[in-house]
């Protein structure tokens, strides 16, 4: 490589994560190159479930489809007693505010073979396979460009890259995170656990769900992945051995409760052991996920245990929030402060939902105590109070808070819809049924359902924002429906279609886009953007 190679962004780590981060900077026109050690997919399996918003990310890099094909949609979760007597249910839909199944079944190598096919139709997209990071460096004030000094296999000498923008995509023991000084704060769980991965032809009970065993000596998670694949989590002492005739005869027990085995000496008659592995689930955010032009994204940045199946998810949804402001600097000059608002939006988001986590573990396995018997006594009642089984199924992703790009209007208790995200019904176009954001594409949009004024107007073409009105849609009134409960006659959408500002009912105009205009207007616009200025007061 020539000693002055420059990318716009380098993406260190080609997970699920960086992978996505890939696709959808070359969505928005910005090359990248993802620099990843090991040569070819991890072929075993480790995350197991995605939710609808997840989905909705990857139907915005293209494989939504090949996804779907492969996914297994489950009905939800249920928190059990040690006796498999049902504590609480949280149903889940198949079909979410997002336009998918609420949660997703799936098998880990094959979703990142599904994103390496879409990376390898994308030119503006470049892997380098082993290739091991030894450095990341950049000026003291933070400034572009970063050097990325690397290593290939086989090789001791140093290569080096520099890029406008690093994405540390590179798992817990990230050394991004180190490079740019940041810490882990803990937020109190640490349990070893053992994973079993199995594929069975035998009958296996099971209610098409996740089950989360409740008890203090024995916790455990349940879930079928596929037609013959299913997955056990428990929580066993480090030295408890499930290989050999001793440990296989514990493993026989430890499942029986769903599916009947013979002796362990007949195993090999349809029931195989794909892998077990020891896993430490913790619960940890760092302290700081930017320095300069550097990153952290996914497992880099905040690590959640895995009871409410939200790890994926929330590296998926920092690749969506991070990657069009990145792409709104880099191409068209817009403020450095808009790169302030990943973290700022991000990470009290992770916060709530690794809490969320920790909460449904400690009411798996909180102590044996008698306060212990008591807290899950009341996590049983409280799950049956009308309207609460239904809210945690709804809210497990929750709206951002109000910031430079989350406009919360003063007076308001409520927030409304502003840091939500718009549904996403099928709509008909020119005869043709599609998913909304596929109308939408990957810009700003104003929908609409009033004729639109000439602030909203103008608004619009200062963001190259397409403007759609409701009737064009030809939805199943589901984005009326919607604007009304937020007593609003039209939203600004942001290219990651969480609501960034409404048009209050009958005002005919946003209350004060100066708040977002500043860190959205483009001083050097790319050569399909125009350089129209945002409105900077309210409308008369």
């Amino acid at each position: 490589m020539s000693a002055t190679a420059r990318r716009p962004v380098v993406i260190i780590g080609a997970g699920p994560v960086g992978v996505t981060a890939s696709l959808l900077l070359a969505r928005h026109g910005v090359p990248s190159l993802l620099l990843e050690r090991h040569r070819d997919v991890y072929p075993l399996p480790r995350a197991v479930v995605v939710d609808d918003e997840a989905r909705r990310i990857l139907q915005g890099v293209g494989i939504d489809e090949e996804f779907a094909a492969l996914a297994r949609p489950a009905r939800g979760l249920r928190l059990l007693d040690a006796r498999h007597r049902v504590i609480a249910e949280f149903p889940r839909s198949r079909h979410g505010h997002h336009g998918f199944p609420q949660t997703s079944m799936f098998d880990q190598p094959d979703l990142e073979r599904l994103l390496r096919d879409a990376l390898a139709r994308r030119p503006e997209c470049e892997l380098w396979g082993g290739v091991e990071v030894v450095s990341v460096s950049q000026d003291t004030d933070g400034t572009a460009p970063v050097r990325v000094t690397f290593r290939r296999d086989g090789s001791d000498e140093d290569e080096h890259v520099w890029a406008d923008a690093v994405l540390g995509c590179d798992g817990a023991g990230s050394l991004i995170r180190d490079a740019i000084g940041a810490v882990w704060e803990d937020l109190h769980f640490e349990e070893s656990w053992r994973v079993i991965d199995v594929r069975t032809s035998r009958p296996v009970r099971t209610w098409e769900g996740v089950d989360q065993i409740c008890c203090p000596t024995q916790p455990a998670t349940f879930m079928r992945l596929g037609e013959d694949r299913y997955r056990w989590e428990f929580r066993l002492p480090a030295d408890v051995d499930l290989d050999g005739p001793d440990g296989r005869e514990r493993l026989r027990e430890l499942v029986a409760p769903w599916v009947d085995l013979p002796s362990a000496a007949s195993w090999s008659d349809g029931f195989e052991v794909i892998r077990q592995t020891r896993y430490t689930f913790r619960a940890r955010l760092a302290d700081r996920w930017r320095r300069g032009r550097v990153f952290l994204l996914g497992d880099a940045a905040h690590l959640t245990p895995p009871f409410i199946g939200q790890g994926l998810c929330a590296g998926l949804r920092d690749a969506r929030n991070l990657t069009w402001k990145l792409a709104r600097v880099l191409r068209q000059g817009a403020d450095e402060g808009l790169l302030d608002t990943y973290e700022r939006e991000r990470k009290p988001h992770a916060r709530y939902v690794i809490r969320l986590a920790v909460a449904i573990g400690w009411a798996m396995t909180g102590g044996q105590d008698r306060a212990a018997a008591l807290r899950r006594a009341v996590v049983g009642a409280a799950c049956r109070l009308p309207g609460v089984t239904s809210a945690v199924s709804r809210d497990l992703s929750p709206a951002l808070t109000p910031g430079p790009l989350v406009r919360r209007r003063p007076g308001l208790i409520k927030r409304g819809l502003t840091g939500t995200f718009c549904p996403q019904p099928w709509v008909t176009v020119d005869g043709r049924r599609t998913r909304l954001d596929d109308v939408l594409e990957d810009s700003f949009a104003l929908l609409t359902a009033v004729p639109p004024t000439p602030h909203m107007t103008a608004v619009a073409t200062a963001l190259d924002a397409p403007t759609i009105h409701l009737d064009d849609l030809h939805d199943d009134g589901t984005l009326a429906a919607w604007l009304a409960r937020g007593r609003a006659d039209a939203v600004l959408l942001r290219p990651d279609r969480v609501v960034m500002d409404t048009v209050p009912a009958g005002s005919g105009h946003f209350p004060d886009p100066a708040v977002w205009a500043s860190l959205l207007h483009t001083a050097r616009p790319a050569a399909d953007a125009r350089p129209v200025p945002l409105p900077r007061s309210t409308a008369p």
